[in-house]
Parts: structure tokens; C-alpha cells; sequence
């Protein structure tokens, strides 16, 4: 068992760290606190892909020394997908940020059900 763990660690690291993220995401009231579970979250899958998309006996699919056989080399498409969900990430990440920004100045706390309760009162 020990062994299987030890041949598989990035993809438990990765269900670990996903794990935590939602978690805290699901647990804290505090928004700081669910933004960075978020990206806990995002870093697992992240992990999760390149782990996936890694074969230890491939190079990179760079030609050289004349070897086009596509089973010399690893698949590209893993690597460009991580790239692009790191982009996405931090953009949702800066986006969430700003908008945390602006509910504490606006309601001066970043607990999440005093937020809901102020929006109620304002609303009646």
C-alpha cells in the first residue's frame, strides 16, 4: 500500500491539496480566507493535469537527431491546458480579490453572512 502511495504522490498531493482547498472553501465565512481555497484548489488541478500528462521515458516533442516516431515524445496538450488554467486562475483570482476589495468598503467586514445580513437590511 505504502508503495502504491509512494508511485502515485503527485496525484495524492494533488487530491490533498484539492481536498484542503475545498474544504476551506466550504468552511470559513471569511472571503480571504475562500480565495485562497479556491486556489488551493486550482493548484491540485493543475498538479493533478501535469501529473497526468508527464511519461518519464519521453522528451519533450522537440525534433531532433531525426526521430519524428510520435511515441518518442510526450503530448503537448496537458502542458498547454495547465498554462492556460494558471492564466484563467489568476484572473479569477484578481477579479475575486477586487471585488472583495470593494464589499469591504463598502460593508466593513469580510465575513460573509454579516455581508448577506447588511445586504438584507439595505434591501428592505
Amino acid at each position: 500500500m505504502l508503495r502504491l502511495l509512494y508511485d502515485h504522490m503527485d496525484e495524492v498531493t494533488a487530491l490533498v491539496l484539492f481536498g484542503i482547498g475545498f474544504t476551506t472553501l466550504l468552511l470559513n465565512k471569511n472571503l480571504i480566507k475562500k480565495i485562497i481555497g479556491f486556489s488551493m484548489m486550482d493548484s491540485g488541478v493543475y498538479l493533478f493535469l501535469a501529473s497526468y500528462g508527464y511519461i518519464e521515458t519521453r522528451v519533450a516533442p522537440i525534433y531532433e537527431n531525426g526521430i519524428t516516431d510520435p511515441s518518442h515524445y510526450v503530448n503537448p496538450l496537458p502542458a498547454g491546458l495547465v498554462l492556460t488554467g494558471i492564466v484563467v486562475g489568476v484572473s479569477v483570482t484578481a477579479i475575486m480579490l477586487g471585488l472583495t476589495v470593494r464589499l469591504y468598503q463598502r460593508y466593513h467586514t469580510l465575513d460573509i453572512d454579516e455581508i448577506a445580513e447588511l445586504v438584507r437590511k439595505e434591501g428592505k
